[in-house]
């Protein structure tokens, strides 16, 4: 068990560090399971900024090891530039404030200027 967990937490870093933004979340954001990953996708989407996501419920072992990653109990979980911003209520804040628009957009900008 403990072997899965190292991996699964190796993939989860990789996940966190090789897109500027990943939301995990219940669902996709075509078709969220729950409604806190819902208004979540809906906020990122809002952006019109880029962002990747991961189905927890299609990934079972993300589910069980990621609330280990950052100590963070529930989902969804957004991570920008490898950061956790939080979940559904700290996400709608940032786009409340505007200040989520420009976190993704400056995360994605400088992965644009590594390629």
């Amino acid at each position: 068990m403990e072997n899965q967990e190292q991996e699964i937490l190796a993939k989860i870093h990789e996940q966190v560090t090789q897109n500027p933004v990943v939301l995990y979340m219940k669902g996709s954001p075509q078709m969220p399971s729950c409604g806190f990953s819902s208004r979540t996708a809906e906020a990122l989407v809002q952006t019109g900024e880029k962002f990747a996501f991961v189905n927890v419920i299609a990934d079972p072992a993300i589910m069980t090891f990621l609330p280990k990653y950052q100590d963070w109990p529930t989902f969804p979980q957004l991570y920008i530039d490898g950061e956790l911003q939080g979940g559904c209520d700290i996400t709608l804040e940032l786009a409340e404030s505007g200040e989520l628009k420009r976190l993704m957009a400056e995360a994605n900008a400088k992965v644009a200027s590594e390629d």
